[in-house]
């Protein structure tokens, strides 16, 4: 649950021929490694509550190859698993890697994502499947618009019999200048062989670089998913909220 960071490209300049103008050599990729910890107000993927609607603590490694490939680790608190009716699931570990490229003007990404919940006994939970899930996905950016596919090859988050489901997202990254940026999206949850637990939902995030590595957003997010679906504790997970998140990257 987990967005996959691009690598990391440099512009090397030369110097030219004494009185002569300097000349910038093509752009050359460079491998790198960074990490992140962070928190948010309430862990919110695919615009439903993973935390039930509280804060949670996250943080995560990547490598970014001058190749194009990449691999990574990412983890946050959680509460749904529990909610559920498990003894056991308190936290998300997703392991990630893929391979990012270019042809022509449209970007693109393919790879595969885990979802680890380390020890979770959801399936021993009546009406419910293993929580671990894994998803190949591909996606396409063009200017500051991407289009992502995510294809479950596992049951999905719990649900029985729903290898298969999808998520399709829709976003657009916008610069605003001054380290502020802004990202609409929209997205569509499919669960195969139970209609009644797809939905669909839209976000539109504030982000601020504040710089040094520090960088804090401010999200508005709602959904269409069923109430009774997404109640959990007395919570329904897919309710109309603002979430806040800071993170550090170094």
């Amino acid at each position: 649950m987990k967005k996959i960071v691009t690598p990391i490209l440099v512009a090397l300049t030369l110097g030219a021929a004494a009185g002569a103008m300097a000349q910038t050599a093509p752009a050359e990729p460079v491998s790198s490694l960074s990490y992140n910890v962070g928190a948010v107000t309430d862990y919110r993927y695919r615009g439903i509550s993973q935390s039930r609607l509280a804060p949670a603590l996250q943080g995560g490694v990547d490598y970014a190859d001058k190749s194009g490939f990449y691999v990574g680790a990412w983890g946050s608190t959680i509460k749904w698993i529990k909610d559920s009716g498990a003894t056991d699931g308190n936290v998300e570990i997703d392991l990630y890697g893929g391979y990012k490229g270019a042809a022509g003007d449209v970007a693109y990404d393919v790879g595969v994502l885990r979802y680890q919940y380390q020890g979770n006994t959801l399936g021993k939970v009546s009406g419910f499947a293993d929580a671990n899930t894994t998803e190949v996905y591909g996606a396409a950016t063009y200017g500051v618009f991407t289009a992502k596919y995510s294809h479950s090859v596992t049951d999905t988050f719990g649900n029985i019999n729903s290898k298969n489901s999808y998520y399709l997202d829709l976003s657009a990254a916008l610069d605003l200048g001054n380290g502020y940026s802004l990202t609409p999206h929209m997205g569509r949850q499919m669960i195969k062989n139970s209609p009644a637990f797809s939905y669909n939902d839209y976000s539109l995030t504030l982000g601020k670089d504040l710089g040094n590595g520090l960088s804090a957003s401010l999200m508005a997010v709602t959904t269409n998913a069923g109430e009774t679906q997404y109640t959990l504790v007395n919570k329904y997970n897919g309710k109309s909220a603002l979430v806040a998140g800071i993170k550090y990257t170094f």
